[in-house]
């Protein structure tokens, strides 16, 4: 073998070994291979399964397929995906209710004034309808109705999708190993380390080979193989205390809704996502006031459709590791954490590692101070979302069932605490940095648990209420138009899906009006 001198080794190819395939594995080498000029190796094993219960995504998703090229409709055919315009949380705030954290804006401003202070101050003077009706995301989503629009010449109706993870880890698969991807079958049996620093040389292999590399993406799961499974991972779950998860396929039983559902149950939530072959279901729950064989019985007597599969189990605990870029190794997806899908940011969150860590693509010798940068945005990230999540579960008012009684109880993080205070004084919401949820999700999930302001804010006092309820009612008759126009979900998703319609402009899958 030839030795590669210095000069050589500083321009050849930066070499990057991916252990583990899934959604993260190939989501990483789909985007180093299209975007970078590194050598892709993955490493994954025909004998080792994935956990693919991530089947519903949010709007970021666009970006990270638009970035490789994809085409739309390809992607959807492929992936037997649908559209998503928001997540419905039935029964979070008490039994019998419901609300739904849609995509996009909520109505419209005024001057300085965000419309969620219009319409409270509507509310209190009672011009104003739910807040439901200033979401052209909910409306559509709960009648049923999907659209596009050219970019700056149609309403903003932003999307995110359905879709089989499996099969869209398959269609990256093929995607990355287009573009130079190599594939390696094999079960990592060890990996080899530099003693002094600590940084990996290489994975040994089952059948004895070794797989060398710069640098290494830990994307083996749960188990972390690289990053050394519990060490590091801070726990969450005296916030988040779900522990156990089951998902469970049935047959479709109707037309596809462009939204998720979230139902609260006695000690967790169900989760329902509509494809276009099937719909995924599942349980997360905590295992100190529900059993496993209970969780069972309850997500079968709560589907709807006959089962396709054998229930597929889960444990986890929640939390995130709290350094994921170490030395030349980083970890993505459940490598680097877990939290629970009940906003779908799972596949996010694997994305945005992907994306920050393109930012910061290292040389050979991987700098401390790239990987401090990295762990401190991951960080205000996740926390970020984790409280998003805490949220949901503690501003409950389910009375009388111990887990939900638990929640309502414990303490929460100062970040979300500060927040909710600030909300409930005069509606006051302010998005941090490049935070992920914008102030109109926030918005929806503390009206939708019941979190209102003690007053409204002085400027909306001064409206004059004839002209605001002018300004709403337009708002809501605006929204509904557009709706009442807008093609069923099935008929849109049959039409964009079609393999002469993804070669067409979107402008073409407007409905005429």
């Amino acid at each position: 073998m030839a030795v590669m001198h210095e000069s050589q080794r500083e321009t050849a190819p930066l070499s990057i070994a991916i252990a583990g395939g899934g959604t993260a594995g190939w989501m990483a080498a789909a985007a180093l291979s299209k975007l970078t000029g590194c050598a892709v190796t993955l490493i994954e094993s025909d004998a080792i399964g994935t956990v693919g219960v991530g089947e519903a995504t949010i709007p970021q998703i666009r970006l990270f397929n638009r970035s490789l090229g994809i085409d739309e409709g390809e992607f959807l055919r492929e992936t037997r995906g649908t559209f998503k315009l928001g997540i419905e949380f039935a029964g979070w705030r008490k039994p019998g209710e419901s609300y739904m954290h849609a995509f996009g804006n909520l109505g419209r401003g005024a001057g300085l004034l965000p419309f969620h202070q219009l319409w409270l101050r509507g509310r209190n003077l009672r011009i104003a309808g739910e807040l439901a009706a200033y979401s052209l995301n909910e409306r559509a989503a709960r009648a049923g109705r999907m659209q596009m629009w050219p970019a700056g010449q149609g309403a903003d109706l932003p999307w995110a999708y359905h879709f089989d993870a499996s099969l869209y880890a398959a269609f990256l698969r093929r995607f990355a190993e287009a573009r130079g991807a190599v594939r390696v079958e094999g079960r990592i049996n060890s990996v080899e380390r530099d003693g002094e620093n600590g940084d990996i040389q290489a994975l040994a292999l089952d059948n004895g080979d070794r797989i060398e590399a710069d640098f290494f993406l830990d994307c083996t799961g749960f188990r972390a193989l690289l990053s050394e499974a519990s060490a590091d991972l801070e726990d969450w779950s005296h916030w988040l205390p779900c522990d156990r998860a089951i998902a469970l396929p049935s047959a479709s039983d109707g037309d596809p809704a462009p939204y998720t559902r979230a139902t609260a149950h006695m000690a967790g939530w169900q989760w329902r996502i509509p494809l276009q072959h099937r719909t995924g279901n599942g349980l997360v729950y905590c295992s100190d006031y529900l059993s496993d064989d209970e969780a069972e019985a309850t997500l079968r007597a709560h589907i709807e459709g006959e089962a396709l599969a054998e229930p597929n189990r889960l444990r986890f605990t929640t939390g995130m590791r709290s350094a994921p870029w170490t030395g030349n190794c980083l970890a993505l997806g459940l490598a680097a954490g877990f939290l629970e899908p009940l906003e779908s940011t799972s596949i996010h969150l694997i994305q945005s590692g992907i994306a920050r860590f393109l930012a910061m693509l290292p040389r050979r010798d991987a700098t401390r101070v790239m990987a401090n940068e990295f762990n401190r945005q991951s960080r205000f990230e996740w926390e970020s979302v984790r409280d998003f999540l805490i949220l949901h579960y503690a501003a409950n008012e389910r009375q009388g069932e111990p887990f939900w009684d638990r929640c309502r109880a414990m303490p929460l993080p100062d970040s979300l605490a500060t927040r909710l205070e600030l909300f409930r004084e005069t509606g006051y919401l302010h998005r941090d940095h490049e935070e992920l949820f914008t102030e109109p999700g926030w918005v929806q999930v503390l009206v939708g648990q019941g979190i209102l302001p003690r007053d409204t804010h002085p400027n909306a006092d001064a409206l004059d209420p004839s002209a605001l309820a002018r300004l709403l009612g337009e708002i809501e008759s605006g929204i509904a138009s557009l709706v009442d126009r807008m093609p069923t979900h099935t008929e849109f998703l049959r039409r964009f899906c079609a393999p002469q319609a993804s070669s067409l402009p979107a402008a073409t899958m407007e409905t005429a009006r």
